[in-house]
């Protein structure tokens, strides 16, 4: 029958042990001087060793011939442990054993002398796992136990052992292993099992066990599938997108180009790459990235070794602190979203889009990322374009090429200005005429000598002159009295506001307007209502809706309304107070 590599390869002795060996010499100086501690506790992550030195412990203080303070392998109690014949070495899982019964009966047998051998060892993995009750019931033989007995307890959360307990108990913390000897310890397995393998794919699986030598061979059994085991065949076994993808998905999200980012992302995700591999490995490169720009000397040692420092130093010049601890904070809550998301593809595409898009986030961290930029681009004496909106108005027909940033003008008139007679440019400003003598507007619409415009008595005596083809002039807006311009356009302009804010056209009291022909001059209430209105979408609204009244191009402008002199209210206005009460 197979058997897995990582319990085939489990150690037998403390020397077998890798990265622990503050722990194993320790315990070996230990058993061979025989000082052993009545109770133990193991602390560390995930398959760095808590377990089999547990182990290996219980066989070396029961062992016959114990060799430099290891377990013999030999002897009958060697053996018995082992296979689990002896039953005074008992482990436990707290887990499945976290009643408070559960230890009272473990508090029964243990008062009993060992059968078979010299001590009765108990081994309580994840003794985080037991009740309040259970570590109380635990205490008191914890604290006093027989001659015969050892504890070792195990637990990757130390904090949620009761303090009563660990003070009890001789602590010993395991590291997670360095990700140099755990690849080479992954490259002696794969040895000694004939697979043919790259060191570089050695080296991925170190990393992606991230210190646990059990993730490590767990990760090789599993790519032992392919006949030659590459930094290719690991990211295909694993649907992991590979360094180069996620790199170039950086790249794009820098350069906040959203439509590659997601067709990156969708090719990824085609491939079988899970939504949420492809943000943590993205995740894991931006940690690397800003380790490398808060400590360029140091940080070759603080990256995690999946990206070269050279490209780490490129992706780090393009990128302030603040904008890389903005973005890891968008991709941890992507991260523990898209795990509980009814579609994690949807909810990685989302953070994309927002990393892509730094509009979309109005929080503090995005406003510090912003500042850093620009003061940066201001140290470095560089062009800091102004914020683009938003959203991008469609264009109008009659708005002329003047680029995205330019405010409109004044006045949009036809390109070329019409000449009306008595606007005709004059050498001089022609004398006042006398009250009795109205002045022929079309004496004026070419240009005359001096003393035939200007001089009355030569006018007088004079011949006519030809009277000019009569020019056409600009056609005249309709007219309309202020009163009613304001009133039509309320009637038109409520329909296209939000919601909340129809209710303000027409309350004289919050907001107010009055047309002088060209300009549209609202008066808004200080405060919220004026603070709703400043803004240039709401603005546009009006100017639309007026020059549609107007026939002509209107603007519009917004002031704040003066309140200072307030008079009678109107019965309409009280209506709206339907009761009044005093107090006092």
């Amino acid at each position: 029958m197979y058997q897995a590599l990582y319990r085939k390869w489990r150690p037998q002795t403390f020397d077998d042990v890798i990265g622990q060996k503050h722990i194993t010499e320790t315990l070996k100086s230990q058993v061979r001087s025989g000082r052993l501690s009545h109770a133990y506790i193991f602390i560390g992550t995930r398959g760095t060793g808590k377990t089999t030195c547990a182990r290996i412990l219980a066989r070396a203080v029961n062992c016959e011939h114990p060799v430099d303070g290891n377990p013999c392998g030999q002897c009958p109690a060697c053996r018995g442990i082992a296979d689990g014949s002896i039953l005074d070495v008992v482990e436990l899982d707290a887990a499945s054993n976290n009643g408070v019964d559960n230890v009272r009966a473990l508090r029964e047998e243990a008062v009993f002398s060992p059968a078979a051998v010299k001590k009765r060892v108990y081994i309580i993995d994840e003794v985080h796992m037991l009740s309040t009750s259970a570590f109380n019931a635990l205490l008191k033989i914890i604290e006093e136990p027989p001659e015969h007995l050892i504890f070792i307890l195990a637990t990757t959360e130390l904090q949620k052992v009761p303090a009563t307990i660990l003070s009890r108990c001789q602590r010993h913390s395991f590291r997670r292993i360095e990700t140099a000897e755990l690849a080479s310890y992954v490259q002696h397995v794969a040895a000694a099992e004939a697979f043919d393998i790259t060191p570089d794919a050695c080296e991925l699986i170190a990393r992606l066990a991230e210190g646990g030598v059990r993730d490590a061979l767990s990760l090789l059994d599993q790519c032992s599938a392919h006949s030659h085991i590459d930094v290719e065949a690991v990211y295909t076994t694993m649907g992991l997108a590979g360094k180069r993808r996620i790199e170039e998905l950086f790249d794009r999200i820098i350069d906040h180009d959203t439509e590659r980012a997601l067709k990156i992302f969708s090719a990824m995700w085609m491939d079988g790459k899970d939504p949420i591999g492809i943000l943590g490995e993205l995740f894991t490169l931006l940690r690397d990235t800003l380790m490398l720009r808060v400590a360029p000397k140091g940080g070759a040692e603080l990256v995690s070794g999946g990206h070269d420092l050279k490209t780490l130093q490129r992706l780090a010049s393009r990128l302030t602190v603040e904008e890389l601890s903005a973005a890891m904070e968008t991709l941890q809550n992507a991260l523990i979203a898209a795990r509980a998301a009814r579609s994690p593809r949807t909810s990685a595409e989302l953070c994309l889009v927002t990393l892509c898009s730094s509009l979309l986030k109005m929080d503090m961290p995005d406003f510090n990322a912003r500042l850093s930029r620009i003061e940066e681009q201001l140290a470095r004496g560089e062009y800091v374009p102004a914020r683009q909106p938003r959203y991008e108005e469609p264009p109008r027909e009659d708005e002329d090429e003047r680029g995205e940033d330019a405010p409109p003008p004044p006045w949009e008139g036809p390109e070329e200005p019409v000449h009306v007679p008595w606007e005709a440019e004059q050498p001089s400003a022609p004398p006042p005429a006398d009250e009795d003598e109205p002045l022929d507007p079309a004496q004026f619409a070419e240009e005359q000598p001096e003393d035939a415009l200007y001089d009355r008595k030569s006018r007088q005596t004079a011949a006519p002159a030809p009277a000019p083809a009569p020019v056409a002039a600009a056609p005249a807006a309709p007219a309309v009295d202020s009163a009613g311009f304001w009133k039509e356009l309320c009637s038109r302009v409520k329909s296209q506001l939000p919601a909340d804010m129809r209710i303000y056209p027409g309350d004289e009291s919050k907001l107010r307007g009055s047309y002088n022909g060209s300009v549209l001059t609202l008066q808004a209430e200080s405060g919220f209502v004026y603070f709703r209105f400043n803004r240039a979408e709401i603005l546009q609204k009006f100017s639309d809706c007026a020059s549609a009244i107007a026939g002509k191009q209107v603007n519009t402008i917004l002031k704040e309304l003066d309140t200072s002199a307030k008079g009678t209210r109107s019965l309409d206005e009280l209506k709206r107070f339907p009761e009044t009460r005093v107090i006092g």
